[in-house]
């Protein structure tokens, strides 16, 4: 698992090498499920783009997801940290070191978006926390192909 950039947004870790896009989505399905989160949307922006007659050079998707049992401190003290929720995985495809497509899992990461709060709440902030690291969990799990 990649370390975590503290000054960085942005958590990415590449997917295992033979694991398709499908079942990258099953995985990230069937255990985010298992971890009580939801995922109430989808955006396949790649097949936007498509439609709109622009090549996405592979894979662009973003899935959200939701655990209230662990962001909901968050939201009670800094009802503003809404325009965050709920957190967003990028699933795509970008060239590699030998410039092959690789796939990867991108994750906006909740405690980097706490920052934006002004004196955000020791609550709020362990709520983000652990929020970030169940879905650094999910995300390496998942690119291991793990259900």
């Amino acid at each position: 698992m990649p370390d975590v950039d503290l000054d960085n947004a942005i958590y990415e870790v590449p997917v295992k090498p033979g694991i398709s896009y499908q079942a990258l989505v099953e995985s990230l399905k069937s255990l985010s499920e298992g971890m009580n989160f939801v995922s109430p949307a989808s955006f396949p922006l790649g097949e936007h783009m498509q439609k709109r007659g622009q090549d996405p050079q592979g894979i662009k998707d973003v899935r959200t997801f939701c655990n209230l049992s662990m962001g909901t401190e968050i939201i009670l003290d800094h009802p503003e940290f809404l325009v965050f929720a709920p957190c967003r995985v990028a699933i795509y495809e970008k060239p590699d070191a030998a410039g092959k497509r690789q796939l990867y899992l991108g994750l906006d990461r909740p405690t980097h978006d706490l920052k934006n709060i002004r004196h955000p709440t020791a609550r709020a902030q362990a709520s983000a926390q652990q929020l970030e690291d169940a879905l650094i969990d999910l995300m390496d799990k998942a690119s291991r192909g793990d259900f």
